[in-house]
């Protein structure tokens, strides 16, 4: 049966902290772009810095969606944002929220990451410490400039980290706190200032470290290791996003069985458990062109 999820705005997928949109023959969101289009969906894939704060990287975003206004004469775009992209999308939607339909959260630190809180306080500012994990940072996110992701997009790997620990979001969300749930662990309004909010993401499942199909993923494997460190949530995040963190507007769900990464990718526990990651932004799409968007 063909789906249908030609939605009246062109989607943006903005992608996170060292993400990218093509390195050589990789797309970080092919299968997901892929699967829109076939829907008949309006794709595109900004390009951000691969490590910056959520205002740099959104003020990049902006630039981007007036790019795609002109290429497509659309008068607003839907942004699906992943990880410290969805950051990204909210600060573009509340500065201009006559340029955006839509704000989805994929897996987004909406609260923060207990993750980065770690990191943070390890790294001490000033030090030695601090120095190398920056350069290591920025070395890595220029190696993916010159394989061809986001080149020449300015990075800043010390201002991500600080914009991503709960402090740093806490201070974004003063500042731009549209979606966002009066309660942890609620829902936000599902439209604020004419912009739609929605968000889901995944928890790790308690099996996962000790077997299943997952296990000999080396990237799972860290993510399951880097849960350990939360204290707020633990036992429910998805190794570096905690489930209430994660909450904006209008929740689809955030206990999919899925870790951080798997809302790009097929998992093959995912598959056991008849989730289809990609499936979940087709499906989305046909929820926001149902809602005229």
């Amino acid at each position: 049966m063909q789906r249908n999820a030609q939605t009246h705005y062109p989607i943006l997928l903005v992608h996170g902290l060292l993400g990218f949109d093509v390195i050589g023959s990789i797309s970080l969101f092919h299968d997901v772009r892929q699967a829109l289009r076939n829907a008949g969906a309006r794709v595109f894939v900004p390009q951000l810095s691969a490590t910056h704060s959520n205002e740099a990287r959104g003020a990049q975003l902006l630039a981007q969606i007036e790019r795609v206004r002109e290429r497509t004469g659309a008068d607003k775009v839907n942004l699906f944002g992943h990880s410290q992209g969805a950051l990204a999308a909210r600060y573009a939607a509340a500065i201009a929220p006559t340029a955006v339909a839509s704000v989805t959260s994929v897996s987004g630190p909406n609260q923060g990451s207990e993750v980065a809180d770690v990191l943070r306080k390890a790294l001490t500012p000033g030090r030695l410490p601090e120095q190398v994990a920056e350069k290591v940072a920025i070395l890595f996110a220029n190696f993916l400039s010159l394989m061809g992701a986001e080149r020449g997009m300015q990075q800043n790997a010390i201002a991500a980290l600080n914009a991503l620990t709960t402090e740093g979001v806490a201070t974004f969300n003063d500042k731009y706190p549209q979606g966002l749930p009066e309660i942890r662990g609620g829902e936000g309004r599902e439209k604020v200032n004419g912009v739609g909010y929605y968000s889901w993401s995944g928890v790790l499942q308690n099996n996962l470290p000790d077997g299943g199909l997952n296990t000999l993923d080396p990237v799972h494997a860290c993510l399951c290791a880097l849960s350990r460190f939360f204290v707020t949530e633990i036992g429910q995040n998805d190794g570096l996003v905690g489930r209430f963190s994660s909450h904006l507007g209008k929740v689809i769900r955030s206990d999919y069985p899925l870790d951080h990464l798997a809302t790009l990718r097929q998992p093959g526990i995912a598959a056991r458990h008849g989730i289809d990651p990609i499936d979940l932004y087709v499906q989305h799409a046909e929820r926001l062109k149902n809602a005229g968007l």
